[in-house]
């Protein structure tokens, strides 16, 4: 059959809900400090004028004391902080000058399965949570095989449902619409469940697949078109086919154009044929890598592909109810289209952080701020959240 499209996810074992909790590790390095001010104590007994003798010489002002421990807060020239620390630490009443370093709060999961999702870890998306979590302004559109509408980390996201299938019902009757968006967007921090890359974003399911996960050119293009319409900001595709389409490369230039960017996952044939719609032009190809940051042996690859992200049992959220794929509530998948998703999710980050950048420029910024993985043919690199965000 020509002119279909199906997912690309391979379910490999359900689980129990186990009681982990994980945090990730900070990125801030020791060289992240003020460079306008310095932190100075002066020998015990050092009287005051003394003390300001010695800021007349090297031109600091203080601005405050930290009481009980008596160091002062002193400012000087704006990228001076290393010179005058030395300079101050030279002078024999002072006890010691250092640097006003910069630290960070760590955003952590209360998530029960945070620790099961070794792919939200390797993106590093909890560092990129503590400078943004996404926003209710950016939608995420799922175009897939719908999302269930009652799950406790989904149905909050959901701001709106279209149906453009047969099926006589948006919700998610195959499982894989629903494994998706909570990879993108699952409520995070509410003590349940999992958590989604950009999990302030908004979701909007969009039911292009059928209740056994495959759909056609028509409807996905009316998808992607009403997705664009909507004011959605990244468009999710996870499936391919092998069949070229005028009408859907067209809705994807149309969506573009809108200032949306499509995510496709690049599909699961360990092949560098080209499938669509992930190897249009105005298309993210999605490739998959496993917890070693390597290819996963099924992913495709290729020039046409243009990042790789987290495919391999990836946990996430299931229908609460009976679905084809029989797993309820959360579960692994295996597949590029547990890849594209982290790559949506990174990119709604993008967009909430910097409202007024465009497609283009969102784009271009998360294509170049990859981590190296090895495995592929191109020299393609893994999505990394916080490096895009920071």
């Amino acid at each position: 059959m020509r002119g279909r499209y199906w997912v690309t996810a391979v379910v490999l074992v359900a689980v129990l809900l186990l009681p982990v909790t994980a945090s990730g590790q900070s990125q801030i390095g020791p060289d992240e400090f003020d460079s306008g001010q310095i932190l100075v104590k002066f020998r015990r007994g050092t009287d005051e004028v003394t003390k300001g003798k010695v800021h007349g010489k090297h031109g600091g002002r203080v601005v405050q004391v930290v009481p009980g421990v008596d160091v002062q807060v002193v400012q000087v020239g704006k990228g001076e902080s290393k010179r005058k620390r030395d300079d101050y630490g030279k002078e024999p009443e002072v006890a010691f000058a250092e640097l006003d370093y910069v630290a960070h709060a760590m955003l952590t999961s209360t998530d029960v399965s945070f620790g099961l999702q070794w792919g939200i870890s390797r993106i590093q998306a909890p560092e990129a949570w503590d400078l943004i979590t996404g926003s209710r302004d950016v939608k995420i559109a799922i175009l897939d095989s719908g999302i269930d509408q009652d799950h406790d980390d989904i149905k909050g996201k959901i701001v709106d449902n279209k149906n453009f299938t047969t099926a006589s019902s948006v919700d998610d009757l195959f499982g894989h619409g629903t494994h998706v968006a909570g990879i993108a967007a699952a409520a995070t921090n509410n003590g349940k469940g999992v958590a989604g890359v950009a999990f302030d974003s908004a979701l909007v399911n969009i039911k292009v697949l059928d209740d056994g996960g495959s759909g056609n050119h028509s409807s996905i293009a009316q998808g992607i078109v009403y997705a664009a319409d909507q004011g959605a900001k990244v468009i999710n595709m996870s499936f391919v086919g092998s069949a070229t389409s005028s009408t859907l490369e067209s809705a994807i230039n149309y969506a573009w154009s809108k200032g949306a960017v499509l995510v496709a996952a690049a599909g699961n044939d360990n092949s560098s044929s080209p499938v669509y719609p992930a190897s249009y032009d105005n298309v993210i190809a999605v490739a998959a890598t496993d917890p070693n940051d390597v290819k996963a042996f099924f992913s495709n690859f290729g020039d046409w592909v243009d990042v790789a992200a987290p495919g391999v049992d990836i946990f996430s959220t299931f229908p609460n109810h009976e679905n084809l794929m029989g797993l309820r509530n959360y579960g692994y998948l295996t597949g590029t289209s547990m890849a594209a998703p982290h790559v949506a999710g990174t990119i709604a980050l993008l967009f909430a952080m910097h409202p007024d950048w465009t497609n283009v420029q969102v784009k271009s910024h998360v294509l170049a701020s990859t981590n190296p993985v090895v495995g592929f043919t191109s020299n393609l690199g893994r999505v990394n959240a916080f490096e895009a965000v920071k």
